[in-house]
């Protein structure tokens, strides 16, 4: 147990050094989230009811851009520098060492993303039962992006021009997510039971945990050869 853990931990460990070097590229997507929001209001006007109606929406949709914005950067640097190949090569599991890899991601995007949630409420209108189901999504949700986001990413680490059809590859596999995260929101906004569109988000999550591992490890090697 000790000889995989130790691996994964220095990889952890170096990923997230890495990530807080480059401040700037760490900022960026959470930058966007929150201009993507501020703009809204002023599009469709600063009524309570309308920003209470539409904050939930908003907030995922700016999530999901955001998300796609840093998405392409998970494997980028260590394609270029030959860490990936390395990596193929040494005594460690490769699913385990990519999933590792996402975890550092999801860490660095989205953990700053959900600390600063309540404000976000707060400009939106939303209630507290709004909030908190709106928090247990956005915690179920954000890693199945960066899971799933993987994927995508393995397979078009290896293309010059690869953000737009990474977008294109995405955006239709986030739209169920999208749409469970909202209608749990927007339960918790008439007091009704939101835990089966949860139990949803989290059964997606847990299958994503499973599997996208391994479809990652098999996307990086065919994007090897």
């Amino acid at each position: 147990m000790n000889g995989i853990s130790s691996p994964l931990l220095s990889i952890i460990h170096r990923d997230l050094l890495l990530a807080f070097r480059q401040k700037a590229e760490l900022l960026q997507p959470l930058l966007f989230f929150m201009m993507v929001i501020s703009l809204f209001p002023l599009g469709v006007g600063p009524g309570p009811e309308t920003l209470q109606k539409i904050g939930p929406g908003v907030i995922w949709v700016a999530a999901i851009l955001s998300a796609l914005l840093g998405m392409d950067k998970l494997f980028r640097d260590d394609y270029l520098d030959g860490s990936l190949e390395q990596l193929q090569l040494a005594h460690v599991s490769l699913p385990l060492a990519m999933f590792a890899k996402v975890v550092v991601h999801w860490c660095g995007s989205f953990i700053p993303l959900l600390l600063i949630s309540p404000l976000l409420a707060l400009f939106l209108n939303l209630t507290t039962p709004m909030y908190w189901a709106l928090l247990c999504t956005l915690a179920l949700g954000t890693p199945l992006l960066s899971l799933v986001g993987a994927i995508a990413v393995a397979l078009t680490v290896g293309l010059q021009r690869g953000g737009v059809l990474l977008s294109l590859l995405l955006i239709p596999v986030f739209i169920p997510l999208l749409i469970f995260a909202t209608s749990a929101v927007e339960s918790a906004s008439m007091g009704l039971n939101y835990f089966p569109q949860l139990a949803i988000i989290g059964a997606m999550l847990c299958f994503a945990i499973a599997i996208t591992p391994f479809a990652i490890s098999y996307a990086i090697r065919v994007s090897h050869h």
